[in-house]
């Protein structure tokens, strides 16, 4: 059972009613963390900006997810995991790739030195090395790049410790995470 329960949209103030109808908009419904992370209108309200920001970013939908899988295995959220897996494949990640993906591994060299980087940065909290710094540079990425998968690795620790502490009902097929080895 939820912790914190989800926001019951009729009661809720109108900042968040317009909030919650942005993503209702967006998404076709509101998915369960965001109707939860509703009980702060700033929080979801900065998550939502956060997440938009970086959808216009340099990487791709692609990656993001594949980065979001990376972190959510690291963390252990099954929400998440869930969640990713289930944009990831609409985004075209194949099955095999989604699973690998979730333990921080690609058959893509490029997306393999990004989700490396990813789980270096959940695994050190944020100290990663010169030495990591290089393998990042030589896999590709720009330091705009390197910035952005910070970035996107910081915003989904976020919503993997949200969940943790909520204890979100996961409302995508569920995705276990239980025999993912941790960062």
């Amino acid at each position: 059972m939820q912790r914190i329960e989800r926001i019951n949209a009729t009661r809720a103030s109108q900042k968040t009613s317009e909030l919650l109808e942005v993503v209702r908009k967006q998404l076709g419904g509101v998915p369960n963390i965001l109707a939860t992370m509703a009980r702060s209108p700033a929080a979801l309200n900065g998550y939502l900006g956060f997440a938009s920001s970086l959808a216009g970013g340099r990487l791709s939908p692609t990656l993001r997810e594949q980065i979001a899988l990376a972190v959510a295995g690291a963390n252990r959220c099954d929400y998440c995991a869930s969640v990713h897996t289930a944009i990831g494949s609409k985004v075209g990640v194949p099955t095999e790739e989604l699973e690998r993906n979730l333990e921080g591994v690609s058959a893509d060299p490029v997306a393999q030195g990004a989700l490396q980087f990813a789980r270096r940065v959940v695994g050190t909290r944020g100290r990663v090395t010169d030495n990591d710094l290089a393998a990042i540079r030589r896999a590709g990425y720009s330091d705009e790049e390197i910035v952005e998968i910070v970035a996107l690795t910081a915003l989904n620790i976020f919503t993997n410790y949200f969940n943790h502490v909520a204890d979100t009902e996961i409302d995508f097929p569920v995705v276990a995470t239980a025999d993912v080895a941790a960062a």
